[in-house]
């Protein structure tokens, strides 16, 4: 088996959002209960999560809403959105969550470790410029894509997005940037209500902004299919020099915020698929960065079956060799996905 590196820190689990939310330490807690059992532990390898600087955070968030978070340290409790809350811990913890995603892009770039993991709270994909949104208080992934275009001076970052939710703060932050490519699959209408087809970035990024909006109810087969059909022949025609993924494990079928239902098949040929993209034109480098998933079994067994498709000598693209056919529904997110994409992508057209 490979290595992966695990990016982990006992401050992500001392933020909170409250007695009673989905979105708690325990999540942190259950997986690595998991860890600790699984048979391929000597392969994980623990780093450090460091701090990120406030310019690496600043390129993504407005240096009026930082200054905002590092006041919250100060209180015990600071209400952020409807959802989303800070106590004492937070600001460390998110900083230190952007720097563990900044750290995994250095080691993927440099060739220390082109695998990873970055099991971080609070999560990222939610958090716009210049506010907290849906548990998420800094945009862990998008602030890793872009140290990996303006430090490292990469020029096809990919971000592929199969949290259940639409990572708005993602989508809006890299909106008009051709260097990174976001790709995002989503129960819609669901929250927050953003991710419909027709938008799909603006000036230099037009047409690098590849929303896929599902209907609730979906399984295993039609998110293949859609990997299959959609996904991976957008992903070789952008070749990609680094993927970076949310990994929400809320698709799944056990999960209470959600109507979706994979099971861990799905998350396992995803991250072979995915590492299979990665092998071919971005010299191994896939890091996945935590996101939702709030039944505790789900998460943990999710995560498990992603870092074992990690470690693998080798990926199995077996499962989409032979996909039945799909709910109907998925044929006709696919056409109007050609429609409005073929002017942008030959693979689609």
């Amino acid at each position: 088996m490979r290595n992966v590196t695990l990016f982990r820190d006992a401050l992500f689990g001392a933020h909170e959002n409250g007695p009673g939310h989905p979105e708690r330490p325990e999540r942190l807690a259950a997986i690595d209960e998991m860890l600790a059992r699984v048979p391929f532990n000597d392969h994980l390898v623990d780093r450090a999560a460091p701090d990120a600087t406030a310019d690496q955070i600043a390129r993504i968030h407005e240096p009026e809403y930082i200054e905002r978070m590092r006041g919250s340290a100060g209180s015990d409790r600071t209400y952020l959105d409807p959802d989303t809350s800070a106590n004492r811990h937070t600001y460390a913890a998110a900083v230190r969550a952007a720097g563990a995603a900044v750290a995994a892009v250095d080691l993927a770039v440099c060739g220390e470790a082109p695998a990873s993991f970055v099991l971080a709270r609070p999560p990222g994909h939610h958090a716009e410029k210049n506010h907290a949104m849906g548990f998420c208080i800094f945009n862990n992934v998008a602030i890793g894509a872009l140290h990996a275009v303006e430090h490292h001076h990469l020029e096809r970052v990919a971000i592929i997005d199969w949290d259940v939710h639409h990572g708005n703060g993602t989508m809006h932050s890299l909106y008009d940037r051709k260097e990174v490519l976001y790709i995002s699959l989503h129960q819609y209408p669901h929250y927050p209500g953003t991710g419909s087809h027709d938008e799909i970035g603006s000036g230099d990024g037009e047409g690098y902004t590849l929303n896929l909006p599902l209907g609730p109810g979906l399984g295993d087969v039609d998110y293949l299919t859609l990997f299959r059909d959609i996904i991976v022949p957008v992903l070789d025609e952008y070749r990609p020099e680094l993927l970076l993924v949310s990994a929400g494990f809320d698709a799944h079928r056990d999960d209470p915020l959600a109507d979706m239902a994979l099971t861990d098949d799905a998350f396992r040929s995803m991250t072979h698929a995915l590492r299979a993209v990665a092998d071919r034109h971005a010299k191994g480098r896939l890091i996945h960065l935590l996101e939702g998933g709030y039944n505790l079994h789900a998460l943990a067994s999710g995560v498990r079956t992603v870092l074992e498709a990690m470690a693998a000598d080798e990926f199995d693209l077996t499962p989409f060799d032979s996909l039945p056919e799909p709910d109907s529904h998925i044929r006709s997110v696919e056409r109007s996905l050609k429609r409005t994409f073929s002017p942008f992508w030959l693979s689609l057209r």
